[in-house]
């Protein structure tokens, strides 16, 4: 086992022969909490320290891709790194839009539309383009956001996901690429096909007023 110790965007690792890598637990000099195990092949656990300084003689997460550094120590950064996630609660009368996936993690899962965020695009960006990408739609976004922030059960990962509501006219067309099957559900069968989060992110947005785009 080993420990990942970060604070402030600093992490404690151990040079082992000009190689920085991540303690063991009996190498760590001072308490920590341990939050959560991390994605990858080690038993890794992202820990907090309890320590009451900035250790800025630590190496920044941000620098330990230019550091001579053990894969664990890598793969444990990228761990750690929030993956952005936008979704779309696509309403028509009591019916909302979803999605069953045919691979990666939402593969034979049902779900919103939606996807990772890309770099340099902005949220509602995002889930127009997923929408337009999964289904063949142009959705306009109605109203502000909700946030919602996760550890993955399965992945390990945290994420971070971002919904909208959003209009769309016409009917989906799923890209067989990664939509096995696209149809709008009633909304009482929607949320129970639905993840806990997602269905509490949906039960939110359709209930808010439509305040004008965002």
């Amino acid at each position: 086992m080993r420990y990942y110790v970060e604070s402030d965007g600093r992490v404690f690792l151990i040079e082992r022969g000009g190689v920085f890598d991540l303690p063991e637990p009996a190498e760590v000099p001072f308490p920590v909490d341990r939050i959560a195990p991390l994605a990858g092949p080690d038993e890794v656990w992202f820990c907090v320290p309890r320590i009451d300084r900035h250790p800025s003689e630590w190496p920044s997460k941000d620098d330990l891709a230019t550091l001579p550094a053990t894969t664990c120590a890598r793969l444990a950064v990228h761990a750690t790194m929030p993956r952005i996630v936008v979704e779309g609660v696509c309403i028509r009368d009591d019916e909302i839009l979803l999605v069953k996936g045919n691979r990666g993690l939402t593969d034979g899962i049902w779900t919103l539309p939606g996807g990772f965020l890309r770099f340099g695009e902005t949220p509602a960006e995002g889930v127009v383009r997923e929408i337009r990408e999964e289904v063949g739609l142009v959705g306009t976004i109605e109203g502000a956001p909700i946030f919602q922030s996760k550890l993955g059960e399965r992945s390990r990962l945290h994420w971070m996901m971002v919904f909208y509501r959003v209009a769309i006219d016409g009917d989906p067309m799923p890209n067989p690429d990664e939509i096995a099957e696209a149809r709008f559900i009633l909304s009482s069968d929607a949320r129970t096909m639905l993840s806990e989060g997602m269905a509490t992110a949906v039960l939110e947005v359709a209930g808010r007023p439509q305040d004008g785009v965002v």
